[in-house]
């Protein structure tokens, strides 16, 4: 059953959202791909400290205010002629997720606004109309509609004694298994949505989400997927065909991961991390591989995390991340 509502303009919205989560079923023909409005809900305002700042690097300790926001149009320095990398989508993709900005629910967290801006990377033209998705762990490396399998959590138990009595014989066949379970889709377990969203871009291809910053699972360094669909038509029940020119992740440096680690909750993890260059998905090269560019109070992360990138893209092309 699709729900009812008023699909997004592009000027900002406020106001704050009720809604009920749903259990959609997956769909990966994206000729006909629905996502669903969140019934009647206004979205939440934007910002962590009342600005936007797309040139900032981690560690930085200047003002998040307003004078910032100027910033965030971009420079002349952007690469914009490389197309960003893709990557698998993971098990933990739901399509037909909840049109909406603020994703946070109640997730406890270091306060994140993440701003993406989706180009043309021939023609360095703003993609405007997109549907962008973005969806992460919370702070444990916990998935929304995916809670008993994700392989998360606070840890605990005893780790197992003795020999093995049944070892394995004989060489292994085929690709050695990728951290967070590859690009093989499981089904949601759950009707949790929290963590999840999807937005459009405006006239000058940005798209602004205020999430939290994510936690780690076992096998994955911190990442937030995302997919950029084009070409389709928005509706009164959301947005319509068109294709996936984009999948791909976005991630942290270390240093920014490594100071979320002494904030609660995160610091009660006790789930091994995995570092970027440990990283089985991200390809090393930078923000054209994902990498964000983070700012936030140095010493004092707890206070909230701007993350901005630029997504170069083929609207032409599709990119599913499934195969």
């Amino acid at each position: 059953m699709l729900l009812t509502g008023t699909v997004p303009n592009v000027l900002p919205m406020t106001g704050t959202e009720t809604h009920k989560t749903q259990q959609p079923k997956h769909k990966r023909n994206m000729t006909r791909r629905k996502v669903v409005v969140a019934g009647g809900a206004a979205v939440a305002a934007v910002g962590v400290g009342g600005g936007i700042a797309a040139t900032a690097n981690a560690g930085q300790t200047t003002g998040m205010g307003e004078g910032a926001t100027a910033k965030a149009a971009g420079s002349a320095a952007e690469e914009c002629y490389k197309l960003t990398s893709e990557t698998t989508e993971g098990p933990y993709y739901i399509d037909a997720d909840k049109i909406r900005r603020d994703i946070t629910e109640d997730k406890e967290g270091i306060p994140m606004t993440l701003r993406i801006k989706v180009i043309d990377s021939e023609s360095c033209k703003p993609v405007r109309n997109a549907a962008v998705d973005i969806w992460h762990c919370d702070a444990l490396g916990i998935y929304s509609g995916y809670e008993d399998a994700s392989t998360g959590g606070g840890g605990g138990g005893t780790r197992p004694s003795g020999t093995p009595s049944d070892v394995p014989s004989g060489t292994p066949t085929g690709s050695p298994p990728e951290g967070g379970g590859g690009g093989v889709h499981e089904e949601p377990t759950d009707e949790e949505r929290y963590l999840r969203g999807t937005w459009r871009t405006d006239k000058q291809g940005f798209v602004t989400f205020k999430t939290i910053f994510p936690g780690w699972y076992r096998g994955r360094c911190v990442h937030i997927h995302t997919k950029v669909h084009v070409n389709g038509e928005w509706t009164d029940a959301g947005y319509e065909g068109g294709n996936t020119c984009h999948t791909g992740q976005f991630f942290f440096d270390e240093e920014s991961v490594l100071a979320s680690a002494e904030v609660e909750p995160y610091s009660t993890s006790t789930t091994e991390r995995t570092t970027l260059e440990e990283d089985t998905i991200y390809d090393q090269s930078g923000t054209t591989g994902g990498l964000l560019k983070l700012k936030y109070k140095k010493g004092d992360i707890a206070k909230g995390v701007i993350g901005t990138i630029t997504v170069g893209v083929d609207p032409e092309a599709t990119n599913t991340g499934t195969g």
